[in-house]
């Protein structure tokens, strides 16, 4: 009978335990997309090199898609340059060592096509690789207004 009543109980403080470690991984992947959006706004191609995983597809609205190395040369040169990055995270979901937001942004700067003044929606995924998350997929999409 005592046990019967203990499992109730100890269901509940399993259930808000996991619900308390969801809240803070997602709490830490809006901080890692918040790091992203410092490094490249100020081309910190070091902290970028450490966010990014070495498998990175980097997939722009334009339909370019680079790599790691591509991306971060881009940045390193010149080429890629962002003078400011909005951003909306709309949502996070977390699929074990699996995490993805989707955003809203409003991102201007310069590129190998010349000034750039967009409105996107970028999804975001993230791979929790040797205990790190790392960003592994990015992609975004032209759309005519942000919500």
């Amino acid at each position: 009978m005592k046990i019967r009543s203990i499992i109730p109980a100890l269901a509940l403080l399993l259930a808000s335990g996991a619900a308390a470690a969801y809240g803070q991984t997602e709490a830490a992947i809006v901080e890692m997309d918040k790091a992203w959006v410092k490094a490249v706004l100020s081309k910190d191609v070091a902290a970028l090199d450490r966010i990014l995983s070495d498998k990175l597809i980097y997939a722009h609205a334009s339909g370019v898609i680079d790599t790691k190395k591509a991306y971060l040369t881009k940045l390193g040169s010149g080429r890629q340059v962002y003078k400011s990055l909005d951003q909306k995270i709309a949502k996070v979901e977390l699929h074990g060592d699996t995490a993805l937001t989707q955003s809203w942004v409003r991102v201007t700067g310069v590129n190998q096509d010349g000034p750039f003044d967009d409105k996107i929606m970028m999804m975001h995924v993230w791979l929790k690789q040797n205990g790190v998350w790392k960003l592994a997929g990015h992609q975004t999409a032209r759309v005519d207004k942000l919500p």
